[in-house]
């Protein structure tokens, strides 16, 4: 591959000038004996073969293509730094590695990170040298282990069912950045719609007594400042705005950020951005985005790519998907069972496309006490990165909890999650456990409902406003399942209809349909119930594409339209009983 691979700044929302993608060929070794740190591989000169980063090693991208299971594996590449650096901080970025990554500089172990989904970063700076640095990374990954998230990753030989090829290892951009020592490290946006203005909290790096100065501008125009002196190691500002550009569905208006950090006759620079958006969801009204009920469209998005599983092989596979969602009449997406790249929460914030954060909570044993330790940190790492997107609309950390190895699910471990979730960010809605048996702690009845008989789904949500709900939870489990009629009601996986081109070999929800006529007499008449329904707020179809053997997405798993998206849009895009 001669040009570098995603090559694109990984973090538009915290942009510097000074930094250096690290992606493209690395040495690379499989160790499934997991020696290798025994036997020191960390002072190699060399690996045995050779990978592309950031593509894991069972994607085609990779160059690799081994799929069979990998419980360790390393990488190992030479680096030099601009000479401009000379002087500065240099810290090393990997925006995700599956699962536990040992980081090594010149054999030098200079941190570990445990968590696949979520970003890393050490300060290397004192472990270089002048010239032949050199950089080894060791993953660890034991998707047997219950005790990591892994997601949609088979914890089979092979893909099954919704069970998808796996990921091992680096998975997202490295990269590396230089800084002052006193820095900007990230920052909150808490936008106020009606003042207007927007308060930062903004965290920095051996800062005290520096100087923080923040500007807003749109459209390149100066709209705000405000500046303070760092007093700790959090800084907060409020910018009133001269100007009112409100984040919308399909119109994304994004403010820019200008940060300056003063000390000592040094400057540290910084960019971002924030859309001035709020959101609120309350049975009543349903999803209020600026004060405005917007009936919910979404469609379910797994983020996997034939040639790069869970990484977009470029930044225009990220777009297409988004683009080829709101042809077909959606205004939003679920992110299934995985944390997605920052470059596809930037262009769904300045697109317009509303999103639910959630993680690959799926593979973890959530019934055991001690699964907090192995689920809580990577969590609040995904809402520290994403806090500020205007198009994460809201938080769901569980999917489908039920009850793992004959054990039931956990109400007090996910009702404390909620409660912390709501601590870290109670500007957003949050769905505790999606599809799952409702906890005492949710803003949102959450339905998962498969039945393909539109007579029989008309009929099981006919009685909300009587507080009854036969979802297919409780039909299921009548015993355990409840209804709080006091919360709102969102059908978030509907749908599925298995529809192939070509041989109808794949796996999907219910009876196949028989042909073109019935797919889209079934997908309407679905739908239709879900749209002339004034106590539901939103929907969430599956799926946007086929994956692998699953094949009830609107799309195939190499982005091509079953259909004319204008045919999917008159069907999704029409309007809600509750925009009336």
């Amino acid at each position: 591959m001669s040009e570098i691979p995603k090559h694109l700044h990984p973090r538009p929302d915290r942009y510097r000038d000074a930094w250096l993608c690290l992606n493209g060929e690395w040495d690379f070794e499989i160790d499934n004996e997991n020696i290798g740190a025994e036997r020191e591989y960390f002072k190699r000169d060399a690996l045995a073969g050779k990978i592309t980063v950031p593509f894991c090693p069972e994607s085609k991208l990779s160059g690799v293509e081994h799929k069979d299971f990998m419980k360790s594996v390393w990488y190992r590449r030479d680096i030099s730094l601009p000479a401009e650096w000379s002087g500065k901080r240099i810290l090393l970025h990997i925006d995700a590695s599956d699962y536990e990554t040992t980081v090594y500089v010149n054999s030098v172990c200079v941190g570990i990170h445990r968590g696949g989904y979520t970003p890393f970063e050490f300060d290397i700076t004192d472990y270089l040298k002048s010239d032949g640095n050199y950089i080894t990374v060791h993953a660890y990954d034991d998707i047997h282990s219950w005790r990591q998230v892994a997601g949609k990753q088979s914890h089979e030989q092979d893909s099954f069912g919704c069970f998808y090829t796996r990921t091992t290892g680096i998975w997202q951009t490295v990269w590396l950045e230089a800084v002052e020592r006193a820095h900007v490290v990230s920052y909150k946006a808490y936008p106020n719609i009606s003042a207007p203005s927007v308060a930062l909290d903004v965290k920095t790096k051996d800062a005290l007594g520096a100087t923080l100065r923040v500007r807003a501008y749109y459209g390149g125009r100066l709209v705000g400042e405000a500046q303070s002196t760092v007093v700790s190691a959090g800084t907060t500002l409020n910018i009133s705005l001269s100007e009112t550009h409100l984040w919308e569905c399909g119109n994304g208006r994004l403010y820019e950020l200008e940060f300056a950090l003063e000390k000592d006759g040094c400057v540290d620079k910084m960019k971002g951005y924030f859309g001035l958006r709020e959101v609120s969801v309350t049975k009543d009204r349903g999803l209020q985005i600026n004060g405005k009920t917007v009936f919910g469209r979404f469609i379910l998005d797994q983020g996997f790519y034939p040639d790069g599983v869970c990484t977009a092989p470029n930044d225009e596979a990220l777009i297409f998907d988004i683009e080829a969602a709101m042809a077909c009449g959606f205004n939003g997406a679920r992110l299934h069972q995985k944390v997605f790249e920052p470059r596809y929460l930037y262009h769904a914030d300045r697109l317009g496309y509303m999103v639910w954060g959630e993680t690959g909570n799926w593979h973890l044993d959530h019934t055991l006490p001690e699964a907090i330790y192995w689920f809580l940190p990577e969590w609040l790492e995904e809402i520290e990165r994403d806090f500020s997107h205007p198009s994460l609309i809201g938080w769901c950390p569980f999917n489908e909890t039920w009850e793992v190895n004959g054990r039931p699910q956990c109400n007090e471990f996910l009702d404390r999650i909620y409660d912390i979730t709501k601590a870290l960010d109670p500007t957003r809605p949050v769905i505790t456990a999606s599809g799952s048996f409702p906890t005492e702690r949710t803003d949102i009845h959450d339905v998962h409902d498969y039945e393909q008989n539109p007579e029989k789904f008309r009929e099981y949500y006919s009685e909300i406003d009587k507080g009854v709900v036969r979802d297919q939870i409780y039909r299921q489990f009548p015993g355990l399942q409840r209804y709080d009629p006091e919360l709102p009601v969102f059908v978030s996986e509907y749908g599925g209809i298995k529809w192939a081109i070509g041989e109808d070999a794949g796996w999907g929800y219910g009876n196949s349909v028989r042909d073109e006529e019935e797919y889209f007499s079934r997908l309407r008449g679905l739908t239709d119930v879900l749209l002339d329904n004034g106590k539901i707020f939103a929907f969430c179809l599956t799926q946007l594409t086929d994956v692998e053997q699953e094949i009830n997405g609107l799309l195939t798993y190499d982005r091509r339209f079953k259909f004319p998206p204008e045919r999917f849009k008159e069907i999704f895009g029409r309007r809600s009983v509750i925009e009336d």
